[in-house]
């Protein structure tokens, strides 16, 4: 090993600092932002001040700023040491107040990597060390930043079980790539083949969900925010007053829904490139990576004894398209962060359906997923839903014709207008909910499947299944049916079989896990 001196420092007893350039992005972020929110306050200004006067006191503000935000984040840098020894990780803040914050390595569950555009330009990356803990603030250990090289290697170094002997000094060894490379040529890591790449014919998936309508409002709002900056949006509706000046007001929202809906595609295209590309989903040890991302790169690792099932997920237009999406069902997920913009339990982006099957077969070892047959259930539950459709078109006519017969009679038209278009729409949801019912067991997985608007269907380990929840409302009890809730530490914490036969459901739970409910069940 080497005894190069790096931009990471060793300090006494094994303990390392941080990556010296933190100073320099957090300086630059905090100038990006606060030139952001100068200009359209030194647009609104123009008219009392010169921009003589207010650039300078702008450009003056912004260097103050971001140079008081330098020193404390280099008072961070020189007060915060880290390391990681044979048996924990430890984290250490030592100035005023001293904070030390310690995890055993055999508790580590999670090492994500992520560096957002100006880290990747200074060649260092942020490493989140997550636990089983399912609280938000003792969950993780947060090493922001080091060398992108020694981040690789502390993902690596911290996912393995065996005994690390003398692999815990490369994980918080030099900062520059070359020391990095040099303390780690040998990670232990089994090369193996990965299970799935991004194929650009995914993309064609984007535009067809709720972001693509979205983001197109989000664009007309902007035009109109910086239009209003500038003092330009009575120059923005003349615009579009001479070009479409000839249309109805019906052709006038038909143009516009038009180019929202564009824009929409425009955008949703591009989020998709921005958060999937180099997208590559991998074993490692027996472990699952995933990497992807253009402007912000993200690793997510995930130990295989953490993995409790898969779930097949299906948006509306992406199912009737023949695509779904994988999202991995585990213990201790990181929550998706207010930077990252797809939750981090995606492990494929929507896929031709048979490829979304594979992916979920390989990672849970089987094809529980899509090849286990599911049950259906009683003709109630069809029923139950209708009633309740109607019932909710039923309630929006009756407010509609109360305000129309107290304030005006259009209203009193809307009512009727909302009876004949809602009541077909609600049944045809209604009765695609109840087709979308069904549970199956497996050899090792139960199986659940429900939804409308984004139909799911999830593998569940049975021996991670640690309770059950069943419900009852007084409509289900006359009906003859329950809910049942299959309760796993992972996730959302249950994963639910709904209107099931009294009968049937209990006799579910009782096979998927035999003894865990039994001793409650009269028989």
């Amino acid at each position: 090993m080497t005894a190069t001196v790096s931009a990471e420092s060793r300090t006494e007893e094994g303990w390392r600092q941080l990556h010296p350039r933190t100073v320099w992005v957090t300086a630059l972020t905090i100038a990006g932002i606060l030139a952001g929110v100068a200009v359209p306050i030194i647009i609104g200004m123009t008219d009392d001040v010169s921009l003589l006067v207010s650039v300078p006191i702008a450009f003056g503000g912004i260097v103050v700023l971001s140079g008081v935000a330098a020193v404390v984040d280099l008072m961070r840098w020189r007060y915060t040491t880290y390391r990681v020894t044979d048996e924990r990780v430890e984290l250490r803040y030592a100035w005023v107040l001293h904070k030390l914050r310690s995890v055993p390595r055999e508790r580590v569950r999670t090492v994500d990597l992520t560096a957002n555009p100006l880290q990747r330009v200074f060649g260092v990356a942020k490493v989140t060390i997550g636990t089983g803990q399912r609280t938000s603030e003792h969950s993780h250990l947060t090493l922001d930043p080091v060398d992108k090289a020694v981040a690789e290697e502390l993902r690596r170094l911290l996912l393995r079980r065996e005994a690390p002997t003398a692999a815990a000094d490369p994980a918080g060894s030099t900062g520059t790539a070359d020391s990095a490379a040099s303390a780690a040529p040998s990670t232990g890591a089994v090369p193996e083949p990965e299970i799935a790449r991004l194929d650009w014919r995914w993309i064609r998936y984007a535009p067809i969900s709720v972001t693509t309508p979205l983001l197109g409002a989000a664009a007309f709002g902007a035009v109109m925010q910086v239009s209003e900056w500038f003092k330009l949006q009575g120059a923005v509706f003349r615009t579009l007053r001479d070009l479409l000046g000839g249309l109805s007001v019906i052709g006038l929202v038909a143009v516009l829904v038009v180019v929202g809906i564009l824009v929409g595609i425009v955008g949703s295209l591009g989020l998709f490139v921005e958060m999937w590309f180099r997208y590559r989903l991998s074993r490692e040890d027996g472990n699952l990576v995933m990497t992807r991302g253009l402007l912000t790169t993200r690793s997510l690792s995930l130990e295989r004894r953490r993995l409790r099932g898969v779930e097949l997920v299906e948006p509306l237009g992406v199912r009737l398209a023949g695509a779904a999406r994988v999202d991995v069902i585990a213990t201790s997920m990181t929550k998706k962060s207010d930077d990252d913009k797809t939750d981090p339990k995606t492990i494929l982006p929507s896929a031709p359906y048979d490829t979304a099957g594979r992916v979920a077969a390989e990672v849970l070892g089987c094809p529980a997923v899509t090849a286990t047959a599911v049950v259906g259930h009683p003709r109630a539950a069809k029923w139950r839903r209708v009633r309740w459709a109607l019932y909710s078109v039923l309630a929006v006519v009756v407010v509609l014709a109360l305000l129309g017969w107290l304030l005006t009679v259009v209203l009193l038209h809307l009512a009727w207008i909302a009876a004949v278009v809602l009541t077909p729409v609600a049944v045809l949801l209604a009765l695609e909910s109840y087709r979308n019912l069904g549970h199956g067991l497996a050899e090792e997985h139960l199986v659940t499947r429900y939804g409308v608007g984004a139909r799911r269907t999830a593998a569940l380990v049975r021996t991670g299944v640690i309770g059950w929840t069943i419900t009852s409302s007084p409509f289900q009890r006359r009906a003859g049916l329950i809910t049942i809730h299959a309760t796993t530490a992972a996730n959302k914490g249950a994963y639910p079989v709904y209107d099931v036969g009294t009968d049937e459901g209990l006799r579910f739970a009782e096979e998927a896990v035999p003894g865990l409910l039994g001793p409650f069940i009269e028989r």
